[in-house]
């Protein structure tokens, strides 16, 4: 094929699969096979049926002999969109807008460029991301992505749709992976999943961040949601209350402190209020829920 086209001329040779992703080695034949054609550049497209089928996609870059475009299609596979410029990917696909995507999953190019600023990722960029099921409505690519390039931070933060935390740790467990937030449903599994959980997130019960140690890539848990979710209500509390200069006595002290659901959020939120000496209320839909809080205090 080389010796028929023009000088001038670049041809893309592409696969598409849309029922699955293979395995790194079978990915690795079928790239060797669309070089053998004589491609300037390999294209090929695979169907995510678990967020982990992207990683495989990911180490396939290494291993092409000329430039790879490659996407994963459906919404666990988002991340290869935005990922692969990091990994290698020569180019990478966007939609024009809402409802005109060519493909499940295919984020906006506008988002591409503005909010995870795909021309700037490179092999140095780190990556740190929110996991959730669901998480497509999270509003954090755009808060902490904003604050990275205020700081001037060669990082990116992007969306995790993951069914299995545990697995989902196991196969992005490479240091490009720096740290995670952690939202519904997996704030309780995620104790069991570091190495070192700090121990105020041990009472709790609840992990929301995870952050892989430097020197060693363990990860380490922690939890903030008590934190700031208290700090907020006693500000909005001193507010309300003009009663001079607080001390180190809480607004909540005392009060009553009423907490619906019992999730790792519930958790945090009662674990804090009991702190600030609030007589805490647990409303809860099932009983099961509410006795594994319960046990937590």
């Amino acid at each position: 094929m080389r010796d028929k086209k023009s000088r001038m001329c670049k041809i893309i040779v592409s696969n598409h699969n849309f029922e699955s992703t293979p395995s790194v080695e079978e990915l690795r034949h079928l790239v060797e096979r669309l070089q053998c054609t004589g491609a300037d550049i390999v294209k090929f497209t695979t169907t995510a049926t678990n967020i982990t089928d992207v990683a495989r996609v990911f180490q396939v870059f290494a291993y092409s002999q000329v430039p790879i475009i490659a996407s994963v299609v459906s919404s666990r596979g988002l991340i290869s969109s935005i990922l692969c410029p990091k990994f290698g990917g020569y180019l990478t696909f966007g939609s024009l807008g809402l409802e005109k995507e060519s493909a499940l999953g295919q984020p906006a190019l506008t988002d591409l460029i503005n909010i995870y600023r795909v021309k700037n990722l490179g092999k140095d960029t780190k990556v740190f991301g929110i996991i959730g099921n669901p998480v497509g409505h999270s509003k954090g690519p755009i808060l902490h992505n904003r604050a990275f390039r205020e700081i001037g931070l060669d990082a990116v933060y992007v969306p995790f749709l993951v069914d299995d935390l545990a697995e989902f740790l196991r196969v992005y467990s490479s240091p490009d992976f720096s740290g995670f937030s952690v939202t519904i449903p997996h704030k309780e599994a995620a104790v069991q999943c570091c190495d070192e959980v700090e121990p105020i997130a041990q009472s709790i019960g609840a992990v929301n961040t995870i952050v892989r140690r430097p020197s060693d890539g363990k990860l380490i848990g922690y939890n903030t949601d008590y934190t700031g979710a208290i700090s907020a209500i006693e500000d909005g509390l001193k507010g309300r209350l003009s009663s001079g200069d607080w001390g180190n006595t809480s607004p909540l002290s005392g009060r009553l402190f009423v907490v619906v659901g019992a999730g790792g959020a519930g958790k945090a939120l009662a674990y804090g209020a009991k702190e600030k000496g609030a007589r805490v209320v647990i409303a809860n839909r099932n009983y099961g829920s509410f006795r594994g809080i319960r046990s937590c205090f």
